[in-house]
């Protein structure tokens, strides 16, 4: 299988040091990347075989995910990546409004240190450019992960990579992303702007409504692949 091809290569990550925890990084990645979709079952022999890792070390490391709910067991079946429920969206995006726009009400005095948003900015603009609209949703994450990252908050960082990782779940699902994600690189590129002009006020106002429309796009694509897939579409 190609995704198992492309985990041996992750295997040189683990070094000499290898833990659950690097192992969990590692399928967390993998997951949102979409090299394990939405349902696909992880298969502990052809895994452990690829990083080189034991039963053990991975079963603490599928643990961990299914944790952060991005895996599920199921009893007798063996463990699969989870596929969300609309209300799983929906919650995704109110832990989202809650966290981003506390985050940006809650900034100092400008001039902001918006360096590595605006990078990310440039990277959804590039990847749009070149019509890898699945590269333009991961630069989209990393837009929010940025701006997450202006509160300076280990916890806080750690709590929306989770949700993150989560979110990416649901885009795997979506049939469109091109017509999911387009529409906010020039709304990503509007909030930079504000906050550059240190206008944190009218950043968080932005925000506000710009989730609120992409969880209604979420919600909506979301649930078109899903009844297609419960007719056997697609």
């Amino acid at each position: 299988m190609a995704e198992l091809t492309g985990l041996a290569d992750d295997r040189a990550l683990l070094g000499r040091t290898s833990t659950a925890e690097r192992v969990s990084d590692i399928l967390r990645s993998r997951i949102a990347e979409g090299y394990f979709p939405p349902g696909t079952r992880l298969s502990e022999d052809s895994i452990g075989g690829a990083l080189g890792v034991s039963r053990n070390t991975l079963r603490e490391a599928f643990r961990l995910l299914t944790h952060e709910r991005l895996l599920v067991h199921e009893l007798n079946r063996g463990v699969f990546v989870r596929v969300l429920t609309i209300e799983d969206v929906e919650d995704i995006y109110r832990t989202r409004t809650l966290v981003e726009c506390a985050v940006v009400r809650g900034l100092g005095e400008p001039p902001y240190a918006v360096d590595d948003l605006a990078q990310a900015v440039a990277d959804g603009q590039r990847a749009g450019r070149e019509g890898d609209w699945k590269g333009v949703g991961t630069a989209n994450i990393h837009f929010h992960r940025e701006l997450v990252a202006l509160a300076g908050s280990d916890r806080t960082d750690e709590l929306m990579r989770s949700v993150f990782a989560e979110l990416r779940l649901a885009f795997h699902v979506v049939a469109d992303p091109r017509r999911l994600h387009e529409p906010y690189l020039a709304r990503n590129h509007e909030i930079l702007e504000t906050l550059q002009a240190g206008d944190r006020d009218r950043a968080e106002q932005l925000l506000a409504v710009y989730l609120d429309d992409s969880l209604t796009g979420v919600v909506d694509a979301y649930a078109r692949r899903v009844a297609d897939g419960a007719q056997g579409i697609g």
